[in-house]
């Protein structure tokens, strides 16, 4: 089988796919990239026209979504013990939770991060940041009901559903948002960066980076271009 490669900017969304790579095992080539990279590495537009990271290829494969490259890994290199069988009890909530730490967990922060720090200072929006803080903490609601008797999100062991849903706590805690977890979400969060494989996916990059974010109340925070 051809060897993955994966483009990469420490803290983004792309330490999923880097994560779940390295639990499970895989070779893979990877391309460190400053964040963000369609800023201060513009050649990579030419790779990527949406400038954003991830970037996965696997032969003819390109793929730009975090949560699906790791399914894709899960199905294509047959890692069953980190993916939930269709036909499973427990199968829709997985593919739910792939899905649910993007489209609504990781989407208000990024609001937040961008309104808070990457814009110029004149084009800031502090009220849209408060905001967006609140509705990420205030979307966490489900998580927080089903963590609370649980050790994982699914099938009582580690899948990609916890890969996606942890890097959603990663970027909260990123941004000072971790403050306001529920204890049991905590306690689910400390299990999850306590993984050897997440420790090194997330070592990645991170003395290299231009780039980490001031955390909340976002007071002071430079600019970075």
């Amino acid at each position: 089988m051809s060897k993955p490669k994966l483009w990469h900017s420490y803290s983004a969304r792309s330490l999923r796919p880097l994560w779940a790579l390295e639990e499970m095992g895989i070779d893979y080539d990877l391309e460190l990239l400053p964040f963000p990279p369609r800023i201060f590495k513009r050649d990579y537009l030419d790779i990527n026209a949406l400038g954003t990271v991830p970037f996965f290829t696997h032969g003819e494969v390109e793929m730009t979504e975090s949560s699906g490259i790791c399914l894709y890994l899960v199905e294509t290199w047959k890692h069953a013990e980190l993916g939930v069988p269709v036909g499973h009890a427990e199968y829709g909530d997985y593919l739910n939770w792939l899905f649910h730490s993007d489209a609504t967990l990781t989407f208000p922060q990024t609001i937040v991060l961008r309104y808070s720090q990457l814009e110029s200072k004149d084009r800031r929006l502090p009220q849209a940041v408060e905001d967006y803080s609140t509705w990420f903490i205030k979307r966490l609601k489900r998580l927080n009901a089903h963590i609370a008797e649980r050790e994982f999100l699914c099938d009582k062991r580690f899948t990609v559903a916890d890969i996606a849903i942890g890097y959603a706590l990663y970027l909260g805690e990123s941004l000072g948002l971790d403050q306001f977890y529920e204890p049991q979400v905590n306690d689910y969060w400390a299990r999850l960066k306590a993984r050897p494989a997440f420790k090194r996916a997330e070592a990645i990059g991170r003395d290299e980076a231009l780039f980490k974010p001031v955390k909340y109340p976002f007071e002071d925070a430079p600019e970075l271009f």
